[in-house]
């Protein structure tokens, strides 16, 4: 159980005892209430500390997590509310809150149709009913795009994930002739461009696998899931994208950006590396450290004649060639619509 999950468990058990009206607590009954609580979620003994709890009360007394809650010691050892009606249960909610709430909510609407976001349509409503938030319109919208292929295997992949399942998946790419049937243990869904895919472990490597190239999905339960503890800020962290390369090192690619596109990729970067190198009248040059994939090639093409890259050589030479076919597409004779 996580720590987190422990500490909720402590501050709800010691809320019922502090309110408790019938009965006196002195700091080593309230310890024992949290160990016995925790025994109850756990199923196994856990010893909670002194220090554990005066910490846990301090904290219920403090701002910390809103609660400022009216602890007293009484008798020179016994511990209640001062004000019998508190609970941190009861905690009132301003203004500000309401509204960041209904934000939330607004956002949280938008994964309705998301299958995987059903089971929340009854706490959104109930969200929506609490704050007074039905008749408001929504002011953030979210990009989807909820025709993509493979979009069905996000329930299955999701629980594999969550529950740490082996799954055998039935894959073709656009390369291939015919599909393949792969074994994978599945460490993580990512999202990029509108675009879905499932980072999993295969044949002692990672694997990234487009959700709209997975024919079928089984679970495998005869096989022990293997836990790699994936890091995806680590491991996407020197890529534009979703595709990552095992024995690719990041280089430096440095592009000129015209003066009056500039300010949209200073405030919009390509990636967290980058930084302005030159800046003058005509245009602003930066750079960024990544791995040349095609996600970069893509981002690149799409600013056309507002970009130029000026290195690495190898990924301008890419880019030229992309152009250039794209200039002959527009000069045959016999373009028909």
């Amino acid at each position: 159980m996580s720590s987190n999950k422990n500490a909720l468990i402590r501050y709800k058990t010691l809320d019922k005892c502090l309110k408790n009206k019938y009965r006196q607590y002195t700091l080593e009954d309230l310890i024992d209430e949290c160990s016995e609580a925790l025994f109850e979620f756990e199923g196994k003994e856990s010893f909670v500390s002194k220090r554990t709890v005066q910490l846990d009360l301090q904290n219920m007394r403090s701002e910390k997590f809103g609660y400022e809650a009216p602890i007293e010691v009484y008798d020179r050892k016994y511990y209640r509310y001062s004000d019998p009606d508190y609970s941190i249960h009861n905690i009132s909610v301003n203004e500000s809150d309401l509204k960041a709430m209904n934000n939330a909510v607004q956002i949280l609407k938008q994964f309705k149709d998301f299958s995987m976001f059903k089971d929340m349509n009854g706490v959104i409503q109930k969200l929506e009913d609490s704050i007074h938030a039905t008749s408001q319109k929504s002011i953030i919208h979210l990009d989807k795009n909820e025709q993509l292929r493979g979009l069905e295997y996000i329930d299955i992949l999701y629980e594999s994930v969550l529950n740490k399942k082996v799954l055998e998946i039935t894959y073709k790419s656009f390369k291939a002739k015919e599909e393949n049937i792969l074994t994978v243990h599945p460490q993580l869904l990512k999202e990029y461009n509108n675009r879905w895919f499932l980072i999993c472990w295969h044949k002692n490597a990672i694997y990234n696998l487009a959700l709209d190239r997975i024919e079928n999905v089984e679970v495998d339960e005869k096989i022990n899931y293997i836990d790699k503890d994936f890091d995806a800020d680590r491991y996407f962290g020197e890529v534009i994208g979703a595709t990552v390369s095992e024995t690719q090192r990041p280089q430096n690619v440095i592009f000129k950006i015209n003066t009056k596109h500039a300010p949209y990729v200073k405030t919009k970067p390509f990636h967290h590396s980058q930084e302005i190198i030159k800046e003058d009248e005509s245009a602003t040059t930066f750079k960024i450290c990544v791995q040349l994939n095609f996600e970069l090639e893509r981002m690149i093409l799409g600013l056309g004649e507002f970009i130029t890259v000026l290195k690495p050589d190898k990924l301008k030479k890419r880019i030229q060639n992309s152009l250039k076919e794209a200039c002959e597409n527009y000069m045959q004779d016999n373009l028909e619509v």
